[in-house]
């Protein structure tokens, strides 16, 4: 459950969400709970997913205005900032990307995977603090964007490989084209759900657990560091999280812009 976010206290959050619930029913009853995913697209998970975006808006600009100013700093920073956070992350992403589809189609993609990552790693760090819930909870958000990397795995593998990636569908034998295509089919649609529901199910988790532990003390020892482990491990996930959907995700694009080389 998400009741009781900062995001609720917006001041038109009522009324947004009465217009929501009168537009579109169910969905927006509530916090957008339901039965399995969470789901369907609750207004805090809405919120959660513009604040990353005008998070990664100031990171951009803060980053862009250092790389235009770079010609007076003539020695990197000493210290992690903005733009070498900024640096770090993009790097990490293309050397990973390089390793796996090559270093032409890691500059590519580069663009794709890295706002993948930051949207991702920025819903995750939200819901480290108290009161806030990260989008990436939520099924309808992952969900998305596990059929942005489904969308664009199969349009540059026809881009790439043309009938050769409808091809490889029916298997390379005849006789049995019907069941592999079945089989390939199934293999396929299941990757942009098991990319949505690792990332769901793992903040939703971490998030479950630091609110359990952040809850065990009273108000007036909010100073006592009991959640400090919980935080730790909380950042780790966040992390892992974001390099596992990435990983995947650049592994599922290089399996299909490279099929014909095979």
């Amino acid at each position: 459950m998400h009741s009781g976010t900062w995001f609720e206290l917006l001041p038109f959050h009522e009324r947004l969400a009465a217009l929501a619930r009168y537009h579109f029913g169910r969905p927006f009853n509530e916090d957008g709970q339901t039965w399995l995913f969470q789901g369907t697209p609750g207004l805090v998970h809405v919120y959660s997913a513009i604040l990353a975006l005008c998070l990664i808006a100031v990171v951009a600009v803060v980053t862009d205005t250092s790389i235009r100013n770079a010609g007076k700093n003539l020695l990197p920073a000493e210290r992690l900032t903005i733009p070498t956070f900024v640096e770090l992350v993009v790097s990490t992403a293309y050397r990973m990307m390089s390793d796996i589809m090559g270093p032409k189609a890691a500059r590519h993609f580069l663009p794709l995977i890295g706002s993948c990552a930051f949207f991702i790693l920025f819903s995750n760090a939200i819901g480290l603090i108290p009161g806030f819930a990260p989008a990436t909870d939520n099924f309808s958000t992952t969900i998305v964007l596990g059929l942005i990397i489904f969308v664009t795995t199969h349009i540059y593998g026809l881009k790439e490989n043309g009938w050769n990636h409808v091809k490889h569908f029916f298997g390379p034998i005849w006789w049995l084209a019907p069941l592999m295509l079945i089989i390939e089919l199934i293999s396929h649609l299941a990757r942009p759900l098991s990319l949505a529901i690792r990332l769901m199910a793992n903040m939703m988790a971490d998030h479950l657990v630091l609110a359990i532990f952040c809850g065990l003390l009273p108000a007036f020892l909010f100073w006592v560091p009991v959640p400090l482990p919980m935080y730790l491990l909380g950042t780790l996930v966040v992390v892992v999280q974001t390099l596992v959907f990435c990983l995947l995700s650049s592994v599922y694009i290089a399996m299909a812009i490279q099929h014909a080389e095979h």
